[in-house]
């Protein structure tokens, strides 16, 4: 077992119990979502907060709570000086003032105050709260960073600094988007996104992924240069194709996003060359599993005429929970297993898979059944109905999995 399996960080739980408490908050929120959508006059008993002002909530707490929180403990397991009588303390306020700020703009969403772009909504008063808790979390970083620098080997402190003055960016990077000013929230001009801006965002969450095992200290069992190799030759290719207004007719396009298919053997290949606690080898299982399908649908969905049908409809809703209530789930359950060396269980790990494939495959076949027949959708049909009936209980599925998963990880 790996010395990361074996002696888990006194920090694990704590960043499991703010990664996890959102996962639930945002569940909680998706499944009135989901009630609203099949029962529209149930939005009536909360107004004015209504199906518009709960969104935001489901969405960001998703995406910066629940997916984010788990990278940051695998950002502490890798520069915490875990020597220093603090540590812990330390990584408990940054974590706290990141809730914090997800806590106050959920308020701020709530209410109506909004930037209007997804995922952006950071607005008004709530514009700067997530960037400043992420200077205070880039401040420790550096700091334990600092304190461990006499020991570290010069690749270590290369990799570090290296690092660390990307993320010191992200801030003012994420201020900067946030702005109503600085892009339109719906492009008229724009037929969606290119080739080559999807392999460039695919090739960014491969290389987060690879990162992984190496900010848990997880000890590699094979040579996996071969891997970062190819990684390197991807984003040379990346570099060279068009990066223009170019069409999804383009053959270049279409072959340049088929190159990411080459990972589908090798980033789960790259995962378990590397001594996981046994407990988060099923999730990384079920990732290779998720990751195999997004591959090959986000392919298939980019092609000509697949594109134009697919596109504004529940298939795309079902896509995007193959990349982040999937595959981004399981990585992230990985994570958590590693730092706190607790087990999931079947109930959590089954009622999460099960949920998520009977949720994406609704979706997928309520976006096909869209494609001409757009107007029984907004007649509540009794096929519409039920597919969005099939959703919501396949969201209650794991709504259930991550409240036992909470409870789990409290009594522990």
């Amino acid at each position: 077992m790996s010395s990361a399996a074996a002696h888990p960080p006194s920090f694990g739980r704590a960043v499991a119990l703010h990664s996890l408490g959102w996962l639930v908050a945002a569940n909680l929120v998706g499944v009135w979502l989901g009630i609203s959508l099949l029962w529209p006059a149930a939005g009536d008993v909360l107004a004015p907060f209504t199906f518009g002002r709960w969104t935001p909530l489901h969405m960001n707490w998703q995406l910066y709570g629940w997916c984010a929180l788990p990278v940051v403990g695998a950002l502490f397991a890798w520069c915490l000086d875990r020597a220093h009588p603090h540590a812990r303390r330390h990584a408990v306020i940054a974590l706290a003032a990141w809730s914090l700020a997800l806590a106050l703009g959920g308020a701020a969403w709530l209410s109506g105050s909004v930037s209007g772009k997804l995922f952006l909504d950071w607005h008004a008063w709530t514009r700067p709260l997530l960037p400043a808790a992420m200077v205070l979390l880039w401040s420790v970083l550096v700091f334990h960073t600092w304190r461990r620098w006499p020991g570290l080997a010069r690749g270590g402190r290369i990799a570090r600094t290296s690092l660390l003055a990307l993320l010191f960016a992200v801030p003012a990077v994420l201020h900067f988007a946030s702005g109503r000013g600085v892009y339109h929230p719906i492009n008229p001009d724009s037929g969606g996104a290119t080739g080559a801006a999807v392999l460039g965002s695919t090739l960014g969450i491969v290389a987060i992924f690879m990162l992984l095992p190496a900010l848990l200290g997880l000890r590699a069992l094979k040579s996996t240069t071969s891997i970062k190799w190819t990684l390197a030759a991807a984003w040379l290719a990346f570099g060279v194709i068009d990066h223009g207004n170019t069409s999804h007719h383009s053959a270049a396009q279409i072959v340049a996003l088929a190159t990411l298919v080459i990972w589908i053997p090798l980033l789960p290949l790259y995962w378990f060359r590397h001594e996981w606690p046994p407990f988060a080898r099923p999730w990384l299982r079920a990732a290779s599993v998720w990751w195999t399908l997004l591959v090959l649908t986000g392919w298939t969905s980019f092609l000509p005429g697949v594109s134009e049908a697919l596109k504004f409809t529940h298939a795309l809703v079902g896509h995007a929970h193959l990349a982040m209530a999937a595959l981004l789930t399981c990585v992230n359950a990985a994570i958590l297993v590693t730092l706190t060396g607790q087990r999931t269980g079947r109930f959590v790990f089954w009622s999460w898979q099960a949920g998520c494939a009977v949720y994406i495959g609704s979706m997928l076949v309520l976006g096909y059944g869209e494609v001409g027949h757009i107007a029984e959708l907004f007649r509540s049909e009794p096929w519409t109905q039920a597919l969005l009936a099939t959703r919501l209980g396949a969201g209650v599925a794991m709504t259930a999995g991550s409240l036992r998963w909470l409870a789990q990880t409290l009594r522990r």
